[in-house]
């Protein structure tokens, strides 16, 4: 547990870091905590492994002024949990479903009991993510997304990929855009 919580200390701090997060963007999450234990995706949750990295997502939340989104697994279609407050500030669809480790996950199930006033929507379009284990966010970025290259590439045995998203370019070669 230490090399998780060192891991997902030093991915929030490198987001924190270079700016790419503002002030009450989306941040979708997609984390298999059978990946982080080294064992195949969907096969061995861990709460423990969850709460460890729900606390240090929690710091990217505060620091960063943020809204958090957790996917859920395959088995509840990719849904997602929020705050319900994120869910009326972004006029989110909500649907009815109480995630449980076998039915959404480990990582969701903690962050589900774990938020403050959680519920669970179909879709969202993020302002940015992190995809721990390959557990594929991409649907739920906004269409222009931009892959980020961290020193931190893993926690614990998982894979992580990182991205934030820009405006897409429209006007072509007369065009004029701003650093983005």
């Amino acid at each position: 547990m230490e090399q998780v919580s060192k891991d997902v200390k030093n991915i929030v701090n490198e987001w924190l870091e270079e700016g790419y997060l503002k002030e009450n963007d989306i941040f979708v999450i997609g984390c298999s905590t059978s990946e982080v234990a080294g064992e195949q995706i969907g096969t061995s949750g861990s709460e423990q492994i969850a709460a460890e990295l729900f606390s240090g997502l929690e710091i990217l939340k505060k620091e960063a002024n943020i809204h958090l989104a957790f996917q859920c697994c395959e088995h509840l279609n990719r849904a997602l949990v929020v705050e319900r407050e994120t869910m009326k500030a972004f006029n989110l669809d909500q649907v009815t479903v109480i995630p449980s480790p076998s039915a959404g996950g480990s990582m969701v199930t903690h962050a589900y009991e774990a938020m403050e006033d959680a519920v669970v929507v179909e879709t969202i379009k993020a302002d940015a993510g992190i995809d721990i284990g390959d557990t594929m966010i991409g649907m739920h970025l906004k269409p222009v997304a931009v892959p980020l290259r961290f020193q931190q590439k893993t926690i614990g045995q998982a894979h992580v990929t990182l991205a934030r998203t820009r405006p897409k370019l429209i006007g072509g070669n007369r065009a004029k855009y701003p650093n983005t």
